[in-house]
């Protein structure tokens, strides 16, 4: 699935018509079979230790607790962790919880490669969540989220019934409590494998399996970016002024406190009066996202000048700019230089997905030597990954 893919299924219409402002639906936008599977979250399940409240289940709104459905365990190293028993999990399930697996995009490539088209696409940080349940009972009741979120049904169905926002733009940490909604749902929807469906943050909705069927969904939460965050990072900017370092004249007259509001807002002002601030903020976040956490082993060192050596990038959010003297890269929290020449295969890497160390050097039209040692830089700044070596 690519960037151009996902934008096509949301719609040509939807950054500007329904990012932020309006729920959409779009019936058998996905094959869904790919994403994950029973057998894969069994998998997931038996092969990690999922301390709560990365696994939990919830019934009507409560958590159960952890004990529930798993045991204290010590290791010879007297580290204590939950192990997860699946008959009591099982009969939670059938009783009415539903389970809820937080950062599934870590765990199962496949979610973290749509993950990872989706911050390509809305340049943000987007996390994976699976959630699963059997029976009628909501898990968490009427509720809204602190996130866009698009909703990929994997298997089943699910029932959302979508009331809309009675606070516009509701925060984690906000001034006041959106109030619950009155009245009837604006949407009364049945998802099914395949289906997408995307809600902005502040949108109560309530979610149950009430079909008389199990189901399985993913939901790829979108962090929000506000004028709050652009400013925290301007603040940070202008500590460069000693206007923004001084001591505030607490004790002072109010003569010398005004004098230093009066410095303060001209510095404000002087940014806000930059018509690519917001721009420039974009850049910069995209710039320092880290990504998905990916090593390289076995390969310690230089890598070998191997032409079917795979590599990808580790963050969907590089930056990268050329100009006729250098070709510069943000990628994963630091800043690169290289010869134009490289920009063709900076710009194979930029795009997504795989490459080969032949093909970005027929990109660059350099040697396999010149492109592995450029790759050696991007993996030790954490930027690339090697995935494997082309058959």
């Amino acid at each position: 699935m690519t960037a151009l893919r996902i934008a096509e299924r949301l719609g040509e219409d939807f950054l500007a018509q329904a990012l932020h402002r309006d729920y959409r639906l779009v019936p058998g936008a996905v094959e869904a079979s790919g994403l994950l599977t029973w057998d894969a979250l069994n998998n997931i399940l038996a092969s990690h230790r999922l301390e709560p409240p990365r696994l939990r289940l919830t019934r009507e709104g409560e958590t159960l607790p952890a004990l529930a459905t798993s045991a204290p365990e010590v290791t010879r190293r007297h580290v204590v962790w939950h192990r997860l028993h699946p008959a009591p999990l099982h009969a939670r399930l059938a009783d009415g919880a539903s389970m809820a697996l937080d950062n599934a995009d870590e765990l199962h490539r496949p979610l973290g490669e749509v993950a990872e088209e989706l911050e390509r696409l809305l340049r943000t940080r987007i996390q994976a969540n699976v959630y699963a349940s059997w029976t009628a009972t909501e898990g968490f009741g009427v509720h809204w989220d602190t996130h866009d979120v698009v909703v990929i049904q994997l298997d089943g169905a699910k029932r959302w019934r979508i009331y809309g926002p009675t606070r516009p733009y509701p925060l984690h940490r906000d001034t006041d409590e959106p109030q619950p909604p009155a009245g009837e749902p604006v949407a009364d929807l049945v998802l099914r494998p395949g289906d997408l469906l995307y809600v902005p943050r502040g949108w109560w909705h309530s979610v149950s399996a009430d079909q008389g069927t199990r189901s399985l969904h993913v939901t790829f939460g979108a962090q929000p970016h506000t004028p709050s965050d652009l400013l925290h990072w301007v603040c940070d900017r202008l500590v460069a002024h000693q206007e923004f370092r001084i001591d505030l004249p607490l004790l002072g007259d109010l003569a010398e406190q005004k004098a230093v509001l009066a410095g303060l807002r001209a510095l404000v002002v002087e940014q806000l009066d930059d018509p690519q601030l917001i721009a420039r903020y974009r850049e910069h976040q995209d710039g320092q996202a880290l990504g998905r956490m990916a090593p390289s082993l076995p390969h310690l060192g230089s890598i070998p000048a191997d032409h079917r050596l795979r590599v990808r990038m580790t963050t969907a959010r590089a930056v990268l700019t050329l100009d006729e003297d250098t070709a510069h890269l943000q990628a994963a929290g630091s800043a690169y230089e290289f010869a134009p020449e490289a920009g063709p295969a900076l710009q194979l890497l930029v795009d997504g997905g795989e490459s080969t160390l032949g093909e970005l050097a027929d990109a660059a039209g350099v040697g396999v030597d010149d492109i592995a040692g450029l790759v050696q830089e991007l993996i030790e700044g954490q930027a690339v990954a090697i995935t494997g070596t082309a058959r």
